[in-house]
């Protein structure tokens, strides 16, 4: 199949809350641009994009999914991601590599906490977005409510390019507001054939003055649109649209459209949409980086997406797929080609392009080579990791990184015999290769092994894949909460290493100072002074004593944990050229570090989770009253009209005290409440119970 040229190319991702209808959406365009030829359904487990049995069975998104199709001469790749905070991670790095998004928003329920997640994850990248408010013919569905909600919760600023004639089971079709015309579909030909009609009565009205409203947003960005408008000019569909493409480019306006995919309404103006506003590989910008083995203070590398650049691409996932590492990439610039070498420049290792495919959801398509804008699957690499750079050895590149959220939840894990102890450890490599944000370790007092998530469903489909695809018959223990230490105060220490090893001498003394560093992470620096002046010391030396102080940092004081939000600063160094060793300037500073720690006494810290509960009014005290009993904070509600109102109630709780809430709340309210809950920070705990 010829490949589209870069400019009609757009790589985007089908963003939201669980249960918006991402995948139901996914589905109806990859049906509506004839990829497939009947419409899979997330019910009955045939969506294309949820390829895992888990998937299928659950009837959720756990893993993003590549796709792509075509639609009026354009070429769209789509990435379907997960919609729950537990597999946030691959919404993550899906958006580091993506050009544009479609952000969608139940019309029921709004803005969600998870889709507040996932739009300030796309802020995060600067992605450009349209909005689509899906299932308008549900009972209780508000459109205007959830554009005022867009732009409250999350500043936006829509340029509303549909309205819907009527909601729930009066909902009969939606407004173009640019040429005025009323857009229909039938159930009879599942919504292949999109009817235009002219618009009638009040109606036409309403969408008239949003068309004037359109256009002074577009006319922002293109001063001729402004004067036509001011001088009462007509101004052409064209104008208004490439004004309005500059604007979404731009990050400031979202074009929203709306309709309700599970009746098949409202997917072809969003297709339109996706090519009239999102931009090409062609128009993003160029890829940000540094030179392989500078610092992050060195002049920053670029790589336009051009074919005749050198090539670079960022791995972006690492799947394991029959039990053979799969290795997604995003070229940016130059071509790559099967059987080429290539460096992996953030371990500084070359790495081999065996075969390369075009992913159709889990199924692939064999090609040759690889260039700018192409989101592609490899086999064949070795050492490749979510964040790595892969380049043209003569011109490396390193661009940033994909930071994954720590764990917050972790369960010991053995398997049934001793037989498969070793398939179990080789297994969970494999797991914590694919997944960022699986951690796996070992208890230093029970010599447990633990496995660490985001979550307990999380953990859960992990446990089913080791006995499911990776056949190890496994035991799992209680789940638990993954604390963090930080340090109650600020102090200073100093540690000497002096020793003779293996015939030669081995010195360094280090002057540490710790202190707390709330909502930084760790971080380690240095500001030294010593014999010789500082420029005299090696920066192997003082690199060799950072690394040293980070490793430190694994492990706290007071019960173990890793420790977060503290700073440990190098303050002086004795410096002696003649027995100065990089082992030596490690242990000095991994001990002086230890000390101030202990001088400074410890805080626990525990994982606080942002919960919001929707419950009918008659319940609502049973629910307050519940979050109460488990040290819950709770911040505020808010009405949500209809029929039967409910009512919000959003808290703050400590994950330890989340266990078990599923079933108390529908217990507390006969099963009429639902809930999310998603991570928001650590706050200071006491040991008690730990």
């Amino acid at each position: 199949m010829a490949r589209a040229p870069l400019e009609r190319r757009r790589n985007i991702g089908i963003i939201s809350h669980i249960d918006a209808g991402k995948t139901t959406t996914t589905e109806r365009i990859l049906y509506y641009s004839g990829l497939v030829h009947r419409i899979g359904e997330v019910d009955e487990g045939s969506a294309t994009t949820d390829w895992m049995s888990q998937e299928q069975e659950r009837g959720i998104s756990i893993t993003a999914a590549a796709i792509t199709t075509t639609w009026l001469d354009h070429e769209i790749t789509i990435i379907d991601t997960p919609g729950h905070v537990d597999f946030t991670i691959e919404v993550e790095r899906s958006l580091r590599v993506l050009d544009g998004a479609v952000a969608i928003f139940s019309a029921v329920e709004g803005v969600e906490p998870q889709s507040e997640t996932v739009w300030r994850q796309a802020d995060k990248f600067a992605i450009p977005r349209l909005v689509f408010i899906n299932k308008l013919d549900r009972t209780g569905a508000d459109f205007e409510r959830t554009l005022d909600m867009i732009k409250e919760r999350l500043g936006a600023r829509p340029a509303v390019m549909q309205w819907p004639d009527g909601e729930n089971d009066r909902y009969t079709g939606q407004m173009d507001v640019l040429t005025g015309d009323f857009l229909s579909w039938s159930d009879e030909d599942e919504g292949r054939e999109m009817r235009r009609s002219p618009a009638e009565g009040e109606l036409a009205e309403k969408v008239a003055s949003l068309r004037e409203a359109l256009i002074e947003t577009a006319a922002d960005y293109d001063e001729k649109i402004a004067d036509a408008f001011l001088g009462g000019e007509e101004i052409g569909e064209a104008d208004i649209r490439a004004a309005l493409r500059s604007g979404v480019i731009a990050g400031e306006i979202v074009p929203v459209y709306c309709g309700a995919s599970l009746r098949n309404r409202g997917i072809q103006p969003l297709l339109g949409g996706v090519i009239d506003f999102l931009p090409s590989p062609a128009e993003a910008p160029p890829a940000r980086g540094h030179f392989s083995g500078e610092g992050e203070d060195a002049a920053p590398a670029e790589r336009a997406p051009e074919a005749e650049a050198p090539f670079s691409a960022l791995v972006f996932k690492v799947q394991i797929d029959g039990g053979r590492r799969l290795t997604f990439l995003r070229v940016y610039s130059g071509v790559g080609k099967v059987g080429g070498e290539y460096l992996n420049s953030g371990r500084e290792k070359s790495e081999r392009l065996a075969r390369l495919f075009r992913m159709h959801s889990h199924k692939r398509e064999r090609i040759e080579e690889v260039g700018p804008g192409d989101i592609v699957a490899a086999t064949g690499m070795k050492w490749a990791a979510t964040g790595d750079t892969l380049c043209d050895p003569a011109h490396p590149i390193r661009f940033e990184a994909i930071s994954a959220p720590p764990p917050v939840i972790s369960s010991a894990i053995e398997p049934r015999s001793a037989a498969g102890a070793k398939k179990l450890e080789e297994t969970l490599a494999k797991l914590e290769a694919e997944d960022p944000t699986f951690h796996v370790s070992r208890d230093g007092d029970s010599g447990q092994t633990l496995i660490s998530g985001m979550g307990e469903l999380h953990l859960d489909v992990l446990t089913r894949r080791i006995g499911e695809e990776f056949g190890v018959d496994v035991r799992i223990g209680a789940p638990r909460v993954v604390y963090r230490e930080t340090l109650a105060g600020e102090a200073e220490a100093e540690a000497v290493f002096d020793r003779e090893l293996a015939g030669k001498p081995q010195y360094a003394k280090i002057r540490i100072r710790a202190a707390p560093a709330p909502g930084e992470g760790v971080i380690c620096g240095s500001d030294v002074s010593g014999a010789g002046g500082a420029g005299n010391i090696p920066a192997e030396l003082m690199r060799a004593a950072l690394l040293a102080l980070e490793g430190s940092a694994s492990s706290g004081i007071l019960a173990g944990y890793e420790m977060t939000d503290t700073r440990a600063e190098i303050t002086a160094v004795d410096y002696d050229p003649d027995r100065a060793t990089e082992a030596a300037f490690a242990v000095a500073a991994g001990t002086a570090f230890v000390e101030a720690c202990r001088k400074a006494g410890g805080q626990l810290l525990e994982p606080m989770m942002a919960v919001e509960v929707s419950v009918p009014e008659e319940f609502v005290g049973a629910a307050i009253n519940d979050l109460n009993a488990r040290e819950g904070q709770v911040a505020g509600m808010e009405e949500r009209p209809g029929a039967a109102p409910i009512q919000l109630i959003r808290a703050s709780v400590p994950l330890a005290r989340m266990f078990g809430y599923a079933t108390a709340l529908r217990s507390a309210t006969q099963g009429r409440a639902t809930y999310t809950m998603s991570f928001s920070h650590f706050q200071k705990c006491e040991m008690a119970g730990v």
